[in-house]
Formats: C-alpha cells, structure tokens, sequence
C-alpha cells in the first residue's frame, strides 16, 4: 500500500533524450546537485543497469534508501551485498520503500526508461522532476511522455533558462498528476 508521494526525477536532452550506451551523455554539476538536493533522506528505486551505471563509490547513494528492480535472483543477492535493497517488480520497490523509510515525504524514481515506462503505464507516479538540457545529443534511452493528466507545478518560461559553469543551457520543471495531492 503506497504510503508517500512518488515521484520521478530524470534530466533530458532534446528529443527527450536520458541516456546513452548506459550512461548519460553530459556531464552537468548543477543537475547532479538538484537530484541530491530533491532526493536527499528519501529513498530512491532504480533498475539494475541504472545502479550499474552508477560509479561504484557511489554506490548505494548516501543518505537514501537505494531500491533495485531485478528479476535475476543470483543478481538480486549481489546487490543487496552490495548495500541495496531488492525487489523484483516496480510494485514491489515502491512498496518496500515506503516500508523502510516510512517518514520520508517522498520516493523518487531514478529509471532507466523502462521503469519510468512501467511508472507511467501502471500510474504510479504522483509527481515528475525533470531537468531540461539545451542540448542535441545522441541517445537510446528516452523520458517518458507526460501527457494528459499532468499539470505543470513549476514550469520555467523561456525566459527562465539558466546557463551552468561549463555553458550548458538548462532548467528544472516540475508537474504533478491532476488529482494527486
């Protein structure tokens, strides 16, 4: 029984692009500072290539409870041993989470594409984060599409675009599914 708010957190690139041969295709501090920010004290589920795309000292993110989907019971034993808690469907992390940290007021999902697909498609998201990045790049990983159903909460104007250090263009958004709290 969900408990909390779920929400989905990624960073896109034109076209919608979130990854490419399992990694992302930038390198953008100020995202990676938001995601810590948003995600802190809350736990955070992610399929098995997500968290192997993960560097290994980094691993399981500090100060969350990391969830990890995999159907591969072997599989499933090394992640926990490698400090992650398993589940083998996405039904079954966001519940998990809710068990092992029940005071947090949020469960992210991180991905890959498939579970933010699975998230769309069994509607278990209540909110979206995504970082908006001026960027054409090559992908196979894609975001999903919000939508009907979803209502920006914060949604910067043209206007509102902010330029990191290294000059790439972004900026976050956030939409909420109607008639969520």
């Amino acid at each position: 029984m969900k408990t909390q708010l779920v929400g989905m957190i990624w960073a896109e690139a034109a076209e919608g692009v979130i990854g490419h041969e399992g990694g992302m295709p930038w390198h953008l501090p100020e995202d990676l500072a938001y995601f810590k920010k948003m995600t802190a004290d809350c736990p955070v589920i992610m399929g098995r290539k997500t968290w192997e795309s993960l560097p290994e000292q980094f691993r399981p993110l500090p100060k969350r409870t990391n969830v990890v989907i995999s159907s591969d019971a072997g599989r499933a034993a090394s992640l926990r041993s490698e400090g992650a808690l398993t589940a083998s469907s996405l039904k079954e992390a966001v519940d998990l989470a809710g068990q092992k940290a029940p005071k947090a007021h949020m469960t992210w999902i991180m991905g890959g594409g498939r579970i933010y697909a699975e998230a769309m498609e069994k509607d278990l998201a209540d909110l979206a984060s995504i970082t908006r990045i001026d960027l054409q790049t090559a992908g196979d990983t894609y975001a999903p599409q919000l939508g009907e159903g979803w209502a920006g909460v914060v949604k910067v104007p043209e206007q509102g675009w902010k330029t990191a250090e290294n000059g790439t263009r972004y900026r976050f958004e956030t939409y909420r599914r109607e008639g969520r709290p």
